[in-house]
């Protein structure tokens, strides 16, 4: 086994988790645990807010600069530091210089509904606490990336799933030991003030505490003649050096990616890259659905012909659907076709959309009205980059998981309805389980029916609706998941209407999407702008509006739809008057 030897700073707005989350750490590493607020009022012998009130937050903020210089010049521990020490450069150079910093990000609602009631936090002593937050998580948001090594979401996992996260990310470092060779950690004789702080009610500790053991990589194939490439899943693929050599070919290689994958897994990946050989371009991208556009094409463009690739130049997709859908499209025009491979760091990405070889852009009329069929080399889906993604990442993820089951194989569905909450937790056996059927079924599809002339389009259960809300409410607003997830409600209601399928079975899809964590109530739009929307859609032939709908649950039809059952569908469910 190997463990984590170096020092561990916890970096973050107040109430993101630093002193509980850092406890549990520092237990499982068998480390010391020091809270940095803790320390300043064991060594001063007056709570934080008294010395806000007596000496003013700048002398708060020397005292603080003195702790962290002194605490992260130790040995063996793990340092959870008060929400504003970014601030001063000093700290940041301690931190980074003296252990590995670890960012644990959390949003403002969740923080908000863990310091309501806290009368400790001077800074949100105010009429308007959530807009003090928000000016907090402006200023220092980039300080925060900045000095992280390492960036965990906090929202609804339990402490155990976090810490879980935390030690996946550490055994990717370099600062690491067998554990025979693990030397004693230092422990100094100092306050300890901070082991008897309480832990906040919101952290659930009724959850198992350990984890299964990630899954051996899985190895398909996608069957299309001399278009066929593999798919492999399986933990801490990004640096597998080998795996990176043999399924990436060419020297020269260029990594796209956007401005939030890219503080995660940018660095590490570039570096096995080299290590396998390989000359690396990188590409960073502004992140969101909104920058599926031409004009993030074009930078992709701009950056490959500065740097001169030629067409033996492979483009690698390293982030979720939008980047892969990017820079696939980006491959298949540059100098008319050059190899790409997929990289997926989101579930949704890892379960559908890396696989089959649709690539493209958004246009302001339609989703995705932009693109060419184009097969990558191989998809490398490392289930380790599931641990960082954000709640909302991973519901919109799930969406798809639930597609498969719900329209081609009803034993994957009662699979997912009954493992659904080992899935949410991330357990990555369930996960891995999910990805590798997923992939299985899209696969055989894609096998059957490449450029979607009839069967491919089942893959399509749900988003006919699911991108007239994107379209409606302007992409990014909800995550493309999110509204598939409320499209697959409102086709499961749609099919029902139109008899082929139970109530029950209705039912049952909506409640599998709602403990998915997804919306099941859609924006009111308006009737007439809903038709407008799914007026434009790729499936539509002569002006028919075509769904995909279920007949029975885990089989399909490919029809349209009398128009006052789809009005029903939609004057039933398309009744939210705000988005998700």
């Amino acid at each position: 086994m190997v463990r984590y030897t170096g020092n561990i700073f916890l970096v973050g707005l107040m109430g993101a988790g630093k002193t509980t989350v850092g406890r549990a750490l520092a237990k499982k590493l068998n480390k010391l645990f020091i809270d940095s607020d803790h320390e300043i009022e064991a060594r001063t012998g007056v709570s934080i807010p008294l010395i806000f009130e007596i000496e003013g937050e700048e002398s708060f903020r020397q005292r603080e600069t003195e702790v962290i210089r002194d605490l992260s010049g130790r040995r063996g521990i793990v340092l959870a530091t008060g929400g504003g020490a970014v601030m001063r450069p000093e700290n940041r150079e301690y931190l980074k210089s003296r252990g590995t910093v670890i960012y644990l990000r959390a949003s403002i609602h969740n923080i908000l509904q863990r310091t309501s009631r806290d009368k400790n936090r001077p800074l949100l002593q105010t009429a308007d606490p959530r807009r003090r937050l928000e000016e907090l998580s402006r200023q220092r948001e980039p300080y925060y990336r900045d000095v992280a090594d390492i960036i965990i979401d906090t929202g609804r996992p339990n402490v155990q799933f976090l810490v879980h996260s935390i030690l996946s990310q550490l055994e990717l470092l370099p600062n690491q030991l067998p554990d025979e060779l693990e030397q004693e950690s230092q422990v100094d004789t100092f306050s300890q003030a901070s082991a008897s702080a309480p832990i906040p009610s919101n952290f659930s500790m009724n959850q198992p505490s350990t984890f299964p053991a990630p899954a051996p990589t899985i190895t398909l194939q996608v069957e299309l003649g001399e278009r066929s490439y593999p798919i492999e899943i399986g933990p801490s693929l990004l640096t597998d050096r080998e795996r990176i050599a043999r399924l990436i070919t060419g020297k020269h290689v260029a990594v796209v990616t956007n401005t939030t994958v890219a503080p995660l897994y940018l660095q590490g990946f570039s570096q096995a890259l080299k290590d396998a050989g390989k000359n690396v371009l990188e590409i960073v991208l502004p992140d969101g659905e909104e920058e599926k556009n031409w004009a993030s094409l074009m930078q992709i463009f701009d950056r490959l012909l500065s740097a001169k690739c030629d067409r033996k130049t492979t483009l690698i997709a390293l982030g979720g659907g939008v980047i892969g859908d990017l820079t696939g499209f980006a491959a298949s025009a540059y100098m008319r076709g050059v190899p790409f491979v997929q990289i997926p760091t989101t579930l949704l990405a890892q379960v559908d959309s890396s696989v089959g070889g649709k690539t493209g852009i958004n246009h302001p009329l339609g989703k995705n009205m932009i693109g060419a069929f184009y097969q990558p080399q191989a998809v490398i889906a490392d289930t380790m980059t599931l641990h960082t993604l954000p709640e909302r990442e991973l519901s919109a993820g799930l969406a798809e998981v639930i597609k498969y089951g719900a329209v081609i194989d009803a034993a994957f569905f009662k699979w997912i309805e009954d493992n659904i909450d080992a899935l949410m937790a991330r357990d990555n056996v369930a996960l891995a389980y999910a990805i590798r059927r997923s992939c299985e079924l899209k696969a055989d599809v894609v096998r059957q029916d490449e450029r979607e002339g009839g069967l491919r389009a089942i893959l399509n259960f749900g988003h006919t609706f699911g991108h007239a809300i994107e379209s409606g409410l302007g992409y990014g607003k909800w995550l493309h998941g999110e509204a598939v997830g409320c499209g697959m409600v409102m086709a499961a209601d749609l099919s029902h209407r139109l008899g082929h399928i139970s109530a029950i079975d209705k039912e049952r899809v909506c409640a599998l999407v709602r403990a998915a964590g997804l919306p099941t109530e859609a924006p009111n739009l308006g009737t007439q702008r809903w038709l407008e929307l799914m007026q434009i859609d790729k499936k539509n032939e002569d002006g028919q509006i075509k769904f995909i709908l279920m007949k029975p649950l885990g089989g399909h039809l490919i029809t349209t739809a009398p128009q006052d059952a789809l009005l029903a569908t939609i004057q039933q469910l398309a009744s939210g008057d705000m988005p998700r």
